[in-house]
C-alpha cells in the first residue's frame, strides 16, 4: 500500500504543488524547517534531545548573511 504513493511520477507532482504554493523562496525555509523538525522528534523518542541542546547553546546561533 505504502509503495504505491511513493512512486517517483507522485513524487514529482507533490514537489510541483509545493513549489506553486510555497515558491521558490519559500520552499527551502520550508524543507528546513521539516527537517529541523523530524531531527527534534527523532531525538525526542530516541532520548538524544538532551545532547542535542548542549551542542547548539556551544555553538551559538547562526546568523544568515543579508543579500
Amino acid at each position: 500500500m505504502l509503495t504505491s504513493v511513493l512512486q517517483p511520477t507522485h513524487l514529482i507532482i507533490i514537489l510541483a504543488v509545493a513549489l506553486l504554493l510555497l515558491g521558490p523562496k519559500r520552499l527551502p525555509e520550508a524543507g528546513r524547517a521539516l527537517g529541523q523538525g523530524l531531527k527534534e522528534f527523532k531525538g525526542s523518542i530516541t532520548g538524544d534531545h538532551d545532547e542535542d541542546l548542549q551542542g547548539q547553546t556551544e555553538a551559538g546561533p547562526r546568523s544568515t548573511p543579508e543579500a
